[in-house]
């Protein structure tokens, strides 16, 4: 059967995402963070004067922006500037490594990288960035930068805020980067429309008003905060910007702020709860506390909702789609659910032939929606083999219950989520091998209770090379990919292998959940 959420009326123009607030109260604060308290108006003339003087660096309607910033308010001000201008927005993730900076700006063809200062000087070790066209913009918390454009310097008043066409509705608003089950990451395009069908949803679903205050306390360059951040204001509501995802940090914001939304990852929420002597007080002003980026455990949500006296909100999303699914709160509310459709949004769950699956049982995950990714950018290979027909085949296994609750199974493709962020093993792979004395390098996610999955690199040495510690292996991954270096090495006499003659990926990763202390 499919499974339909809310009816929905009509997208959010992309354009116009600062209209409500703007005409209810121009001058009340619309974005605050650890440093800045902006109003509307403010935030406005801020993204006008941006647009106006990212064009007068020369770009044109079309071409893309990359940006490499954490949490702050300017990151939300350059993306409304993209969205006013026509400009692209290609936000990467602030953990890249040079390799993946390089990768997103040669698949993108960005003209131009907004980067704070501390990211500056990783970038002289990019491949590609002397060749940007238009060169860096970049960012500093107390505004003073030697020798590049300065963001401050592009919203001066001479930069005056001014008036832009509303884009095509299919016209690229934003690539986001994701990764695979093979290969390299891929540049999800949503359009102008697919933008403002997503947000149309999430006001609608999570029921967001002018009276709320959104906190999305994971990086606003991933879809889901982006669009939680943006959703926000474009329902007149105020956005509290965190910069640092630390739970101590975290915890005092809540109890300065009094946020009545929190979007959170369950790694942090788990130490929030666990570490820094949260008490039931600093919950009160939440109706809503989202987990979204990887599946919450049980415990956690026992305690949280002993805690708070409020359940968790589970959601499923993918960038492909937005945020797809919701666990409604009520009597509706199911623990380990990942709840019902959001609104416009379709579901079915389909055997491997396309065909419907039984209540009950478990199938491949497909979902429907206005609002779904176009394409991959320059890869229309896999957008054929993604996108069929309006629906988008997640790979991801999931079963339908008689209540119309839908509950999230398990990946069929192979990505390790570790706190949030998707992990290729192939990336993971390639980066343990590149020691000398590995033969062979296998990564599997290991399920962890605080931070989802661990990485484990399980790889066969070279014949006659000396053991490397697995320190030393580790290390090696880490200068090359950063955060997603594995946590563990298990070396082994053989590796296994398929009748196909590929490496047994299953096999392995069952080896691992019945071993995961290693």
């Amino acid at each position: 059967m499919t499974l339909v959420g809310k009816h929905l009326n009509r997208p959010v123009l992309s354009g116009s995402i600062l209209n409500k607030g703007l005409s209810g109260n121009p001058d009340g604060i619309a974005l605050v963070s650890t440093v800045t308290a902006d109003s509307w108006r403010q935030i406005d003339q801020n993204a006008s004067r941006l647009a106006t003087g990212y064009l007068g660096l020369g770009l044109q309607v079309g071409d893309r922006i990359a940006s490499l910033m954490p949490n702050r308010a300017a990151l939300l001000v350059h993306y409304l500037a993209c969205l006013k201008s026509g400009l692209v927005s290609v936000p990467l993730n602030y953990r890249y490594m040079a390799p993946e900076i390089d990768h997103a700006l040669e698949v993108s063809e960005a003209s131009l990288v907004l980067v704070h200062a501390e990211r500056r000087n990783d970038l002289a070790d990019c491949r590609l960035t002397g060749s940007l066209p238009r060169g860096l913009v970049v960012y500093d918390d107390d505004g003073s930068i030697d020798g590049e454009t300065a963001y401050s310097d592009l919203l001066e008043p001479s930069n005056p805020s001014g008036e832009f066409d509303q884009m095509a509705p299919d016209s690229a608003a934003v690539l986001f980067f994701t990764s695979g089950s093979t290969g390299k990451p891929k540049a999800v395009v949503h359009t102008h429309e697919s933008v403002g069908w997503m947000l149309a949803s999430l006001i609608q679903s999570y029921r967001i008003t002018a009276s709320d205050i959104l906190m999305p306390a994971t990086s606003c360059s991933h879809l889901g905060s982006f669009m939680v951040s943006l959703a926000g204001l474009a329902a007149g509501a105020r956005v509290d910007i965190v910069h640092d995802f630390n739970a101590g940090e975290l915890l005092r914001l809540l109890r300065k702020t009094r946020p009545t939304v929190l979007k959170i990852l369950p790694a942090v929420l788990g130490a929030l709860l666990r570490d820094h002597g949260a008490r039931p007080d600093d919950f009160t002003s939440l109706r809503l506390c989202i987990a979204g980026g990887d599946k919450i455990s049980a415990d956690l949500e026992k305690h949280f909702k002993n805690l708070a006296g409020l359940d968790v909100t589970e959601i499923y999303g993918m960038t492909e789609t937005g945020s797809a699914t919701f666990n409604p709160l009520g009597a509706d509310h199911k623990n380990g659910s990942i709840g019902k459709p959001g609104a416009g949004y379709r579901v079915e769950i389909r055997d491997d032939k396309g065909n419907e699956m039984p209540l009950g049982t478990d199938g491949r995950f497909w979902i429907g929606f206005p609002g779904i990714f176009a394409r991959y950018w320059n890869n229309p290979q896999a957008t054929a083999r993604t996108k069929v027909d309006g629906w988008v085949d997640t790979g991801d296994i999931a079963s339908l219950d008689e209540d119309g609750c839908l509950w999230f199974r398990g990946r069929s493709k192979q990505i390790i989520v570790h706190d949030g962020s998707n992990i290729c093993p192939q990336e993971v792979e390639d980066a343990v091998s590149a020691h000398p004395a590995v033969a062979a390098a296998c990564a599997v996610g290991v399920r962890h209770p605080v931070h989802g999955e661990n990485v484990r690199a399980y790889v066969t040495l070279e014949e006659g090379a000396d053991r490397p510690t697995d320190a030393e292996m580790i290390a090696l991954a880490r200068r090359q990919i950063g955060y997603k270096a594995p946590e563990e090495i298990v070396v082994l006499d053989e590796m296994p292998f398929l009748a196909s003659g590929k490496i047994d990926r299953e096999g392995l990763k069952r080896m691992a959940s019945g071993n995961a202390a290693g």
